[in-house]
C-alpha cells in the first residue's frame, strides 16, 4: 500500500496537497482507493513513486467529494481500462462522465467482495454517505477510509460486523478536526476496546486527534503522508 495524495508528503521531490488516495497492489487486481483533488498532482506523484497509470485495474471512490475524486480525469487519460467503483448515490452527471471517459462503472450499495482479499464495506450511512475498502492479511483485517464522514467507530463496527475478524490497521481520513479532546481520546479508546492493533490517520483527521492517537499507539502508530509505504502479509 502506497500513500500518493494527502495534505502531508513525506518525499522532499512528492507533492502534498489537500485529498487522499492509496495505491495497493499484490491483490488480484491492482486498486487505487480514492483519487485526491488535482489529477496532475496525483499523476506526478504516481510517476516519482514508480507507479504507472496502467498499472491501475481498479478505483475505488469512497465518496462525492473532490479532494477525492478530482484526479479521476486525468488518470482515466492515461487509462481507461478501469473498473471504477462507486457508491450507487453518486451523480448521474458523474457516472456519465467515467463512462464518456471510457472507464466502466460498477455502482455499489452493499458489502460485496471486490477481488480475492479485498472487499467494499457498501455505503455506510450516515451525514455523507461512504464507502470503505477492507483488505485481508495473514496479520488481519486491514481497514482504509476516505474522510469516515459517517463516524470512523460505525465503520469499525461495520467492518466487525461483516468479518468477524480482528483489524491489524486502520488508516485514512477518520474526520476528528472538530472533535474535543474528551471525544477523541473516546474514540480512541473504542479502538482499542475493538482490538484495532495499529492506527494511521491523516487527511481530514485534524493535528491534535492524530497527536492524540500517536501518544495512545505509539509503536503501533503509522505515520501517513505522500510516499509511505505498508507492507502487510
Amino acid at each position: 500500500m502506497t500513500i500518493v495524495y494527502d495534505n502531508t508528503a513525506l518525499g522532499k521531490n512528492l507533492r502534498a496537497d489537500w485529498g487522499f488516495s492509496c495505491f495497493i497492489q499484490g491483490l488480484e487486481k491492482s486498486i487505487l482507493f480514492d483519487t485526491g483533488t488535482d489529477g496532475k498532482i496525483l499523476l506526478s506523484n504516481m510517476d516519482k513513486l514508480g507507479i504507472r497509470p496502467e498499472s491501475v485495474n481498479l478505483v475505488l471512490l469512497s465518496h462525492e467529494h473532490k479532494d477525492h475524486t478530482g484526479g479521476l480525469k486525468a488518470l482515466l487519460a492515461k487509462n481507461s481500462n478501469i473498473e471504477v467503483w462507486i457508491p450507487d448515490y453518486f451523480s448521474s452527471h458523474f457516472k456519465n462522465m467515467v463512462k464518456r471517459d471510457g472507464a466502466s462503472v460498477k455502482e455499489v450499495s452493499g458489502f460485496q467482495k471486490i477481488c480475492s482479499r479485498a472487499y467494499t464495506t457498501g455505503v455506510v450511512e450516515g451525514w455523507i454517505k461512504e464507502q470503505s475498502l477492507i483488505l485481508e492479511t495473514e496479520k488481519g483485517l486491514v481497514v482504509i477510509t476516505g474522510c469516515a464522514h459517517p463516524r470512523i467507530v460505525k465503520i469499525i463496527a461495520t467492518v466487525k460486523e461483516l468479518m468477524k475478524k480482528n483489524i491489524h490497521l486502520a488508516f485514512g481520513g477518520f474526520h476528528l478536526a472538530a472533535y474535543n479532546n474528551k471525544e477523541i481520546n473516546e474514540i480512541i479508546e473504542y479502538f482499542r476496546d475493538s482490538g484495532v492493533e495499529k492506527a494511521g490517520p491523516c487527511h481530514c483527521t485534524g493535528d491534535e486527534a492524530r497527536r492524540l492517537f500517536a501518544e495512545e499507539y505509539k509503536e503501533d502508530f503509522i505515520e501517513i503522508g505522500v510516499g509511505k509505504e505498508i507492507r502487510v502479509q
